[in-house]
């Protein structure tokens, strides 16, 4: 719900022409027909008849108009349906951008107005316009979006209703003349509305819906307390030990996750807080990989009790299956009636099918401090601390109960070793502090019940003082002993996890471009920080001057978890990373120990930093590169292309100045006319390499402005005759005109056209056809030749290309170049297609003069839809 009391509903469609407008008038008819007090706001009908009629019985609140560059434009009038206070509104196409005037940029800004009154809003929008889906929206269909609406907007409705149709029904309504005018169905179908498309869009529709019900889920569970695992979605859950049966557990889950779609497939490895045991970093870091290429997630968690870490990251994830090992078991543990792991979890699972897979290497279940780093000072965990406790209290008198009983066949000598044994018992168990109370303890037992005289704490035999003093010393060196090498042992064990750290470390930042977001994840996890952060100082500030308590002086390059750190300040940790950037940890603060790990992470960081500057600065070279090797090839190709008519037109000169001849006025004029298309060719030859240089340099000077795209072919063509005159020209009717720079339009159409005019056959000569599509204008340029393989499509727009000659005496091969060179740069495309039948097709894509935020009224953001 976005405002204080309305409550919004949403048709969110993959494409337009799904009926996400003609839903919402039907639920405003609806609504209207049980009593509620329902306004159009605004509709976009787009011509459609259908969805016209749908308006007719509802009361529309006429639109504001609005004047901008010396056009008129209408918008929903906020003021108006404010003051109407209607019950419910329709309010068509939310990614809608405003014409400049009105109180607010974009069209969902108005509607959070209304929402804050406490009218209720029914609105549309497309999967495209979603900020967070726009990159791979571009993916898909080659365009970005203009037009888009934050995902929050759209998260925080009320109601979201999908509005679904198949990509083949769509393209039958397209077909139908039910989406478009009947001039841009041809253009529509063969470049938005491909199936592939289409189904792609769809496919996003669907997941991002998914994802919103699964939110909504979660929350309800959470609010209800309800613990259980609900099977709405299958998640595969698999245990990873570090053993080496991780590959093959892996692979057994996924086929598992496989057998239905929309399975989730997820791996974890739980974390031993004691450092004690350790699994092969190279091994989890290939679970990790495998089973992120299987398109899974791979996570760690921390806790001692690996079935209980186990099933309860299980049911935060609402697991329905978990994929276990099988693990190993001692002689011990088996004569005893113990269970592994394995069976543990299964007898605890509940609603969770558990899976036990067998493999050839069957390993001692164990776990890891792989990412998090035991404490320097290690507590013993409580259970354990617990029972060396109890330990040092119980074991002593239950030794000295049991040895009463067997007075008469033992005798001091054993009596002493046993009570011996008791305190090395309780010292491995507990450390030092149980161990000396066990040793108290057993002296004093030892002298009261067993040596004589009985029943009191006098020693009257000198040789069992000297027992007794023996057994004390030797109690309290073996107690110093053990605690010594436990102290050894987890020292070693931390070590050992900080060596381990600074493994994954490296392998982390040796990953490539999300290097930093990798290692701020694992910088939270070692740490056990609630948020990691990375800070950098802006260029204008200097370190000296106190900045690190104004956030404004610093700017978020990276972040995990939450909440983030705006300033150094807000930090409980921080370490220098480079010159200019502050690694900043939340959560707690460090002890000294865990320092100088941190100190590395921030080291790793810098490197990663470093490798991004350069990777950016390889990146700003590569134009330069590839302008040197275009500089290389042009010195390379243009030797002949120079040559020739400058020796053709200095021959016909040079005849024409020959002492002693005298021509004729016929030949005169020949020779005036081969010198004259001699150097027209060369001019020609300049200019081509000249503008080809400057697009690679990026100096090339644009003219954008409007221009009629028949006034363009037809002063090409003229420029082409006679050859041209048999070219057929096919405009659509009331084309608009095209956004672009008319000499260098006229030289591209000049370019293509003549290309086809060498390839076509006599019998079929080209033909230009135009169209419109929304904010697109296409032209194609159609020849009935031998065509080109789809393989070579991108080599013929190579520079010194021309597929399948053999020789250069007809020109260096720039023209495809140039021309596609000179179309991106005006901002359209250029690209070939098959032309049925045979032959090749050269699509012109170039932008329509439409107004767009910045230079004039924006186009309707729900059917902007680019050929």
């Amino acid at each position: 719900m976005l405002g204080a009391t309305g409550i919004l509903r949403v048709y969110l469609g993959a494409a337009p022409g799904v009926g996400k407008t003609f839903r919402m008038l039907e639920e405003g008819h609806r609504r209207r027909d049980r009593g509620t007090d329902v306004v159009i706001a605004l509709v976009e009908c787009h011509g459609r008849s259908k969805t016209e009629a749908l308006t007719e019985g509802l009361e529309l609140i006429p639109r504001v108009q609005r004047s901008y560059r010396g056009t008129e434009f209408t918008e929903m009038d906020t003021d108006a349906v404010l003051a109407r206070r209607p019950q419910v509104a329709l309010v068509d196409e939310l990614a809608h951008t405003n014409i400049p005037g009105g109180r607010h940029a974009k069209r969902w800004q108005d509607i959070q107005e209304l929402l804050a009154a406490g009218i209720n809003v029914i609105t549309t929008v497309n999967i495209q316009h979603l900020e967070s889906l726009n990159d791979v929206v571009q993916k898909i269909t080659g365009v970005v979006q203009r037009e888009t609406v934050p995902d929050e907007v759209v998260r925080r409705a009320d109601q979201i209703e999908l509005v679904d149709m198949t990509a083949e029904a769509l393209r039958r309504r397209m077909a139908h003349g039910n989406i478009y005018a009947p001039e841009k169905i041809d253009a529509a179908l063969a470049n938005y509305f491909r199936v592939g498309n289409l189904t792609a869009l769809r496919e996003l529709a669907l997941l991002w819906l998914a994802d919103r019900v699964d939110e909504g889920l979660q929350r309800y569970r959470a609010d209800h307390g309800l613990n259980g695992v609900w099977e709405t979605r299958e998640r595969v859950v698999v245990g990873l030990s570090g053993g080496p049966e991780g590959e093959t557990l892996i692979r057994r889950a996924a086929r598992i996750a496989a057998r239905g779609a929309g399975r989730d497939l997820l791996a974890v490895h739980v974390i031993r807080s004691d450092g004690l045991t350790g699994a092969d970093p190279a091994i989890l870091a290939t679970g990790r990989a495998l089973v992120e290429s299987l398109g899974g997630s791979y996570h760690s968690v921390i806790g001692d009790d690996i079935p209980t870490a186990l099933l309860e990251f299980a049911r935060a994830q609402s697991a329905t299956q978990l994929v276990l090992g099988t693990g190993h078991r001692s002689w011990a543990s088996r004569l005893l009636g113990g269970r592994d792991i394995g069976q543990t979890v299964t007898a605890a699972s509940g609603d969770i099918d558990v899976h036990l897979v067998t493999h050839s290497s069957v390993t001692r279940p164990r776990a890891s401090h792989g990412q998090r780093l035991p404490p320097a000072r290690t507590q013993l965990p409580p259970r354990r601390a617990l029972a060396a406790e109890l330990a040092a209290w119980l074991a002593p008198p239950a030794v000295t109960a049991i040895l009463t009983q067997l007075r008469d066949q033992l005798n001091l000598t054993s009596q002493v070793l046993l009570f011996l044994l008791v305190v090395v018992g309780v010292a491995r168990i507990g450390g030092l502090i149980p161990a000396l109370l066990a040793a108290v303890s057993s002296s004093l037992l030892l002298n009261y019940y067993f040596v004589p005289p009985i029943y009191t704490l006098r020693i009257d035999d000198p040789n069992n003082v000297i027992m007794m003093v023996v057994f004390v010393l030797v109690a309290l060196a073996v107690v110093s002993v053990v605690e010594i090498a436990l102290r050894y042992t987890r020292r070693a064990a931390r070590a050992s996890a900080e060596a381990l750290t600074l493994s994954v470390l490296a392998g982390s930042v040796l990953r490539g471009q999300d290097a930093i977001p990798a290692l701020l994840e694992r910088a939270r996890e070692t740490f056990a920080m609630a948020s990691a952060t990375l800070l950098g100082r802006l260029e204008r500030v200097r370190p000296d001057n106190g900045a690190s308590d104004d956030p404004q002086q610093w700017v978020t390059l990276g972040v995990a978890g939450a909440p983030l750190s705006r300033c150094p300040a807000e930090a409980d940790v921080t370490v220098a990373v480079g010159g200019s950037a502050v690694l900043a940890l939340r959560g707690r603060v460090l002890p000294a120990a865990d320092q100088r790990v941190l100190t590395a992470f921030g080291a790793h960081v810098a490197v990663a930093l470093d490798r991004d500057r350069l990777a950016r600065e390889a990146a700003q070279a590569k134009p330069a590169m590839a302008a040197d090797r275009m500089r290389t090839a042009l010195l390379a190709a243009v030797s002949h292309d120079l040559r020739a008519p400058l020796a053709a037109a200095k021959a016909a000169v040079s005849t024409l100045r020959s002492p002693g001849i005298t021509w004729s006025a016929e030949d005169t004029a020949e020779l005036l006319a081969a010198a004259e298309e001699s150097l027209d060719r060369l001019a020609r030859l300049v200019e081509n390499l000249l503008d080809m240089s400057r697009l690679q340099t990026g100096a090339l000077s644009l003219h954008l402005q409007p221009v009629a795209l028949d006034e363009i072919i037809q002063i090409a063509l003229d420029g082409l005759r006679p050859e041209a005159d048999l070219v057929r020209w096919q405009s659509a009717p009331a084309l608009p005109p095209v956004r672009a720079d008319p000499a260098l339009l006229e030289r591209v159409v000049a370019n293509l056209v003549a290309n086809a005019l060498r390839y076509s056959p006599p019998h079929s000569p080209p033909t230009l056809t135009a169209s419109a599509l929304a904010d697109r204008v296409e032209l194609r340029v159609i020849d009935r030749g031998p065509g080109v393989p789809e393989a070579d499509w991108e080599r013929i727009f190579a520079p010194f290309q021309r597929l399948g000659d053999r020789d250069n005496t007809t020109g260096l091969g720039l023209g495809l170049a140039l021309s596609r060179g000179l179309v991106e740069a005006m901002g359209g495309s250029l690209n070939p297609e098959d032309t049925p039948g045979g032959g090749l097709t050269m699509v012109v894509t170039l932008p329509a003069e439409v107004i767009v935020p910045g230079e004039g009224p924006p186009e309707t953001a729900s059917e902007e839809i680019p050929a």
